[in-house]
């Protein structure tokens, strides 16, 4: 049994297609579908079926794909390490990260990374709170910040890094919008923009609703920040934003406006596997944004 084989293995379970893992791969199909057949033969076992114009695994394909994802991945990580070894101030950080702390947050702490790490790469990936989870936990990336800090999680761990205030976000004309402070139950009567199911922020802004007596009743939902800023500004509704989210472009923008009561806050955690040490290179990142946020008295676990 060769890597080869369970390297396009692995690609045309993902794909489910012998010519997509192909063009991925930048190999003919002949070859993927012979190294297949190859492996199949070698384990005696069917591990795809045809489905359609697409493959689809075998109950025996599915276990061997998670066994193969744990050889590969930790080959990956033996030749990090390696790299890391000969050249500890160089290799690759796999950083994941929500859209809403892409505005801003990820590009200053990268930036002044890299500028005292200069030889270091890095691979991004955004994703929604449950995929990162997974992401970390998987091994696709070796940190990710998240909110909220998932407090007690049996398969990673990490620090708060930051609590952020979540402000009302309002039109431009509205009210209130020359308010200081207002209090939450002051916007019970307006329709709410909110993230899209799955999303972190959506349960902070409903959670802190309810706690202030009342249901939000939604008017449009959302994906990306710039996308429920955009429909405040344009008077579709009113919501509630970190700061970081609020630095926008465009020339019609949301009025800011602090809520009293409740105080709400998110916080963003700095996460990792449980239990397994974390490349070098990530290693001196998590010690450098630790020491960026100052977060020599936050909750570790």
């Amino acid at each position: 049994m060769e890597l080869r084989q369970l390297y396009y293995f692995v690609k045309v379970a993902k794909r489910e297609h012998v010519t997509k893992a192909a063009e991925e791969l930048h190999v003919a199909q002949s070859a993927v579908s012979r190294q297949i057949h190859q492996l199949e033969e070698e384990l005696g076992a069917k591990l795809f079926l045809q489905k359609g114009r697409n493959l689809q695994l075998t109950p025996v394909g599915s276990l061997f794909l998670k066994r193969a994802e744990v050889i590969l991945g930790d080959l990956e990580r033996a030749v990090v390490e390696i790299k890391e070894f000969l050249d500890p101030e160089s290799g690759e950080i796999r950083l994941g990260f929500p859209h809403s702390l892409g505005i801003s947050l990820i590009p200053e702490v990268v930036s002044a990374f890299r500028k005292v790490n200069p030889s270091v790469n890095f691979r991004f990936k955004q994703g929604m709170y449950p995929s990162l989870i997974q992401d970390v936990m998987k091994g696709e990336v070796d940190l990710a910040f998240v909110s909220p800090y998932p407090e007690m999680h049996p398969h990673v761990t990490g620090q708060i890094v930051l609590t952020e205030e979540l402000f009302a976000i309002l039109p431009p004309g509205h009210p209130l919008s020359h308010e200081e402070v207002i209090d939450l139950i002051q916007l019970k009567d307006e329709l709410f923009v909110l993230f899209s199911d799955g999303y972190s922020l959506r349960p902070i802004v409903w959670d802190a609703c309810k706690e202030a007596g009342f249901t939000p009743q939604i008017g449009f939902e959302g994906q990306e920040t710039d996308t429920i800023r955009g429909l405040v500004a344009a008077g579709m509704g009113v919501s509630l934003l970190p700061e970081m989210a609020l630095h926008g472009s465009g020339k019609l923008q949301p009025s800011k406006v602090r809520v009293k009561s409740p105080q709400v806050t998110r916080t963003i955690g700095l996460i990792y596997r449980s239990n397994e040490k974390l490349p070098l290179v990530a290693k001196v990142f998590q010690h450098f944004l630790l020491d960026f946020f100052d977060c020599s008295h936050s909750n570790t676990r």
